[in-house]
């Protein structure tokens, strides 16, 4: 009798084990603001439209909002190692618009992904890298020397890379707030709408 006793309490804590639900792939979308969602309701922000698409797509992903309004590379690569899940299937990299607007020298910026690169092939997880260009205001020198370090890196790690995170939307005022910087919700579907196939592409066969 105590035998089966102790057979069935172990099949009980067994089946509430928690397990990677149905196998799905995890995306992380890290990045700043333009991930986080600044300004928009959640069911609007870039993680949440983009499992949608993904799942219309016979793709039904988990994606993880890792988002932080304000981040630098440098804030990026600091909170890297806290913010993924131990399983990961892609993490798509999202960061220098800040660095941008703050003028920060791209040489900073780029050792900066490239450290943040480094570590997730160290983890051999897939990543999605997004690229970024200089706000006008900063002048073509700053432009020739921050718009290209994206596409460098990526072929550097070869890793899968969307030229420009707001292709299609930058400059559009439809497709942005207020501000002028952050897409409103028709400018989120856009950008969701051309990056879905490369972040398909990137997780691979399943």
């Amino acid at each position: 009798m105590i035998a089966a006793a102790v057979f069935l309490a172990a099949l009980a804590v067994v089946t509430v084990l928690p397990v990677k639900a149905d196998d799905k792939p995890v995306i992380v979308a890290f990045g700043d603001s333009l991930t986080a969602g600044f300004g928009l309701e959640d069911d609007d922000s870039f993680p949440v439209r983009l499992a949608a698409a993904l799942r219309r797509e016979g793709v039904p992903a988990t994606v993880i909002n890792s988002g932080v309004s304000g981040d630098t590379t440098a804030g990026g690569r600091a909170r890297l190692e806290w913010s993924l899940p131990e399983a990961v299937d892609l993490v798509i990299v999202e960061l220098g618009a800040n660095d941008g607007l703050r003028g920060i020298d791209p040489v900073n910026t780029a050792a900066n992904l490239d450290w943040i690169l480094k570590r997730l092939r160290a983890r051999r997880i897939p990543v999605l890298l997004t690229g970024m260009l200089a706000p006008p205001n900063l002048g073509r020198e700053y432009a020739q020397a921050f718009d290209p370090l994206f596409a460098r890196l990526a072929a550097r790690h070869d890793v899968a890379f969307y030229p420009f995170f707001l292709e299609g939307v930058a400059a559009e005022p439809a497709l942005n707030q207020s501000d002028g910087l952050h897409p409103n919700a028709a400018g989120v579907a856009r950008i969701v709408t051309r990056i879905t196939p490369y972040v398909i592409r990137a997780l691979g066969p399943r």
